[in-house]
């Protein structure tokens, strides 16, 4: 499911900037074709938040709450305009929403079991279903593991009160871990390898952004770059042609590339180059991408026969195919970036600055030190013998006079490890031509040769991982995206879909009396909490024991649900949208029935106080369904409004509602 967001994203961040969030999916896209079965891909959100209703209504039942809270969380949940919005489109929060739910309720429902009928098989079910259903939520997005961590922690602090247990034999104890160490440790892991092993098997074809994954990862998908790098030599040897491929693929995917132009002899800056030839990094194929591995022993640039492979700690001369020109560094500072040295290709002006053109090779990912450079598998740094400078993307994009491609430097402090330094072998071919004409051909004609590369599912599996948490398709600021602060008192909204031809809009947008509510809710809990903690810490116990622990139990899972999906976006360098609340809003809407049945059965001493209390509760509701009832429009986009209905429903400036200028 990941994978597929980040495709989206990445789809994303080459268009244009609109007046419709990129996220927007219309109901009536015509991008769509008939054959995109767009139904089916609606059916499961919508049904994901469907399902989210009678969850509500069975967590609150199963944490000991009356029939009456059970059911005003289950109605809050289905009146939550935002929570509508985002199930009736393509996206995932729902179903993101409905397995943190799944997780909550399996596991309240395995800990009630464990009162009554420890290991019986619903004990069994539920407690595997847990972790099963936290698997699920890291699988659909992986802030799914907030819950899973909050869930573990409950979990953690059963244990501790079970391990204390002196009912229990020290075997019984035993189990009890042990069947929670695997249901909710193991399980998890091993269901969401499941996943990725069947999304690897199914999609198993090359699409239009694979650029974001290694050249190896590539290659194991069909079509694509295994087309062209199918047949090609394994081991690159003297006379190899190659494209060397950064590793670190950051801003965009690039290979290292050269062309007849010069630097300029004097900068923007004032600062003067050497006048040689570019050295860049190209985000695209290009035939000047092609580099020639020469043995500085010998002017041949063709493979011996047998060929003499290339090994880790030997002295190579890289010559770029098709100006026949050596890549070179020195002392003299790179454009861009003045504290490392400038990489060129070495043009002789017979003046005092010669060449400086022997690299010595670095194979990263070794084993031994005498192993042989590999096509595609490889990682290799190309380590300067005179300054010792190492071969680095830099990142920057070159002016106009660099064509806008990335800059390319000698980096001369090595600070460890870093993708930026490192280069993979992507295309390759053995070179038999020595005539440069002949070898011109040769460089824009397909490679023919025999030999397979596979990577194993667990190399894919962490390389598709790593992507995932590191790739950022965008860091631009949106115009949807807002803070985590904003989020809160609703100062944002987000237009997802606008009718070609008349108003009618869809929007995300809460309920406001709902999303003030919950808010409220939370603070009384939280005052209400440490207010009791302090007293049992005084002796003086406001609420009888059983009632204590079912109060700290639905805090724990409810304001904690809302705090763990909350707090760390305060700490995510990402763009962020509204959407990315709702998860967090769904525990803390679960927690207003839990602090509203307090207050009435509680705090309020008389019978009057009661009925007052209810009355006020009563005319709350209304007044909550009757702004769902009045943002009904902007939520289903099933009619069309007036200018004047739709200033009438921007009850903030921050609210972007498009009022269309006929």
């Amino acid at each position: 499911m990941k994978d597929h967001r980040l495709r989206a994203r990445a789809q994303d961040a080459l268009r244009p900037q609109a007046r419709v969030s990129p996220r927007s999916l219309p109901l009536h896209n015509p991008e769509y074709s008939t054959n995109v079965p767009v139904w089916s891909l609606r059916l499961l959100p919508a049904l994901a938040g469907a399902l989210s209703v009678p969850m509500a209504y069975q967590i609150m039942w199963e944490l000991g709450f009356s029939h009456c809270a059970a059911v005003g969380a289950a109605l809050l949940i289905l009146i939550e305009n935002s929570l509508i919005t985002q199930s009736r489109l393509m996206l995932l929060e729902s179903v993101l929403i409905f397995f943190n739910l799944l997780a909550v309720l399996s596991y309240l429902k395995f800990s009630n079991s464990q009162k009554h009928r420890p290991f019986s098989p619903s004990w069994w079910f539920w407690l595997m279903l847990t972790g099963v259903a936290c698997s699920c939520a890291v699988g659909t997005k992986y802030v799914g593991v907030f819950t899973y961590l909050l869930v573990l922690g409950v979990a953690a602090a059963h244990a501790w009160h079970l391990i204390g247990d002196q009912t229990l034999s020290n075997v019984h104890v035993l189990c009890h871990l042990l069947a929670r160490a695997v249901a909710l440790l193991v399980i998890p892991v091993l269901v969401y390898l499941l996943f990725f092993y069947v999304h690897l098997l199914l999609l198993c074809r090359s699409g239009p952004h694979d650029q974001i994954m290694s050249s190896a990862f590539q290659a194991s998908l069909e079509g694509g770059l295994a087309r062209i790098t199918q047949g090609q030599p394994l081991e690159v040897a003297y006379g190899s042609q190659v494209t060397l491929k950064n590793v670190f693929g950051q801003p965009v995917p690039c290979w290292l590339h050269s062309h007849q132009s010069t630097y300029p002899m004097i900068y923007e800056n004032g600062r003067g180059s050497s006048h040689q030839q570019q050295v860049t990094c190209y985000p695209f194929k290009d035939v000047n991408n092609w580099w020639i591995v020469k043995d500085p022993g010998r002017h041949q640039l063709v493979v011996n026969n047998p060929p003499r492979p290339v090994r880790h700690g030997d002295i190579v001369q890289l010559v770029h195919g098709m100006t026949t020109r050596l890549l070179n560094t020195h002392d003299v500072a790179a454009p861009l970036s003045p504290h490392s040295q400038e990489v060129s290709c070495y043009i002789d002006y017979n003046v005092s600055m010669p060449a400086q053109n022997l690299w010595r090779l670095d194979i990263v990912n070794r084993e031994s030190d005498t192993d042989v450079w590999k096509t595609i598998l490889s990682e290799v740094r190309f380590v300067h013998v005179n300054t010792s400078a190492i071969l680095k993307l830099s990142g920057a994009p070159l002016p106009d006079w660099g064509f806008r491609q990335l800059e390319v430097v000698g980096e001369k402090l090595s600070r460890g490890y870093h993708g930026s330094t490192v280069w993979n072998v992507e295309e390759h071919r053995y070179g038999r031509s020595q005539e440069q004409k002949e070898r011109e051909l040769e460089l824009r004609s397909p490679a023919q040769m025999d030999a397979s590369r596979n990577l194993s599912f667990m190399a894919r599996f962490s390389e598709l991982q790593w992507r995932m948490l590191t790739v950022r398709s965008d860091d631009s600021e949106h115009k949807y995206s807002s803070t985590p602060l904003d989020w809160v008192t609703l100062d944002t909204s987000i237009a997802y879909w606008l009718h070609p031809r008349t108003s009618a809009q869809i929007h995300l947008l809460g309920n406001i009396v709902i999303w003030a509510s919950a808010s409220l809710a939370t603070l009384v809990y939280a005052l209400l909490f440490v207010w009791y903690l302090l007293r049992r810490r005084r002796r003086v116990c406001d609420l009888p024991e059983d009632c204590w622990l079912r109060w700290a139990l639905a805090g724990a899972l409810c304001a904690g649900g809302w705090a763990v999906n909350y707090v760390p976006f305060f700490l995510m360098e990402k763009t962020l949208f509204l959407y990315h609340y709702l998860p967090a809003l769904a525990f803390q809407i679960l927690l207003l029935p839990v602090v509203l049945e307090h207050v009435s059965g509680r705090l309020c001493r008389s019978q009057l106080q009661r009925s007052f209390f209810g009355a006020l509760v009563v005319a709350w509701f209304a007044s909550a369904c009757h702004v769902s009832n009045t943002l009904r429009p902007l939520t289903y986009g099933d009619r069309s409004l007036s200018p004047s209905e739709l200033k009438a429903l921007r009850w903030k400036d921050s609210w972007d509602i498009l009022i269309r200028k006929y």
